[in-house]
């Protein structure tokens, strides 16, 4: 089993640098089963980039569903991701369901239907974003309720950092994570997005979405602070979220500025120090 974690921590390490980072300030014992949790949302996370296609896609996520379900027995202990997770969960106790939902939400990944409304894509990111913050601070033994409030605005500011950042990415795969509902207000339409048109009014309605992320963000941090600090590693990924959005707000919706590794790194031990840094 430990060559299982190992590999759960080679694959956050390369593909999820911060979350990977972040684990190093947790207790050496709970270690594995964050990077067992964070191994397997980067396995659904690229389901999109590695099947292209919706049917394989459906597929891969089904493995999961089957597998987390308790069926596939033999090809889950062959998994190391999936051996790894299904270790973590009978060891912490993490809910299989609230895991379920998760995949259930990633299926929107797999087609082009734009997101509808601002409250689509909160219940996207708490279903999955908002899921992580909670099961970890869940390993780390933070108690569910008060957890679960900082996790679940924690999701929403991390997740529409994460689409701002995807943003050209998405358009060029005809995908729309936007919500509709503030294109609209914008007047930017579909097409304008999907043949590279950028625009102020497009501008203008990812920085309403980087606004709402700011206000999830400081009610996250809120809570954060009132929780105990043997959980605050759960939370350390949400370090570099406020940086990331003042260079969003200063570049272009496709040519979104990215921080640079070092200075991630940087907030992230910072925040290490007192949760009160954790929001910026």
């Amino acid at each position: 089993m430990q060559d299982a974690f190992a590999y759960c921590a080679e694959l956050v390490r390369g593909a999820d640098r911060d979350r990977y980072l972040a684990t190093l300030f947790a207790p050496a014992s709970r270690r594995g089963a964050l990077c067992a949790l964070y191994a397997f949302d980067v396995e659904i996370r690229r389901v999109r980039e590695v099947a292209r296609e919706p049917l394989p896609g459906e597929i891969r996520l089904q493995w999961w569903t089957e597998v987390l379900s308790g069926e596939r027995r033999e090809e889950a202990s062959a998994n190391p991701v999936a051996a790894a997770l299904r270790a973590a969960i009978a060891q912490h106790g993490l809910a299989v369901a609230r895991l379920l939902d998760l995949i259930e939400a990633h299926r929107f990944d797999l087609y082009e239907e734009p997101m509808a409304s601002v409250a689509d894509l909160e219940r996207y990111a708490k279903q999955t974003s908002s899921a992580f913050f909670a099961l970890a601070a869940q390993i780390l033994g933070g108690e569910a309720a008060a957890a679960g409030l900082a996790a679940e605005p924690a999701g929403i500011a991390d997740t529409m950092v994460r689409l701002m950042t995807a943003f050209p990415l998405h358009a060029a795969r005809g995908q729309l994570y936007v919500p509709r509902e503030i294109l609209d207000r914008h007047e930017v339409t579909p097409h304008q997005i999907f043949t590279g048109q950028s625009s102020p009014a497009l501008n203008a309605a990812l920085g309403e979405l980087g606004d709402l992320a700011r206000r999830k963000l400081a009610v996250a941090g809120e809570h954060v602070t009132a929780l105990s600090g043997a959980v605050l590693p759960a939370f350390l990924p949400l370090a570099p979220v406020r940086a990331a959005l003042d260079r969003l707000e200063r570049g272009d919706a496709f040519t979104p500025a990215e921080l640079a590794a070092w200075r991630r790194q940087w907030l992230i031990w910072r925040a290490s120090r007192g949760p009160a840094r954790i929001a910026g």
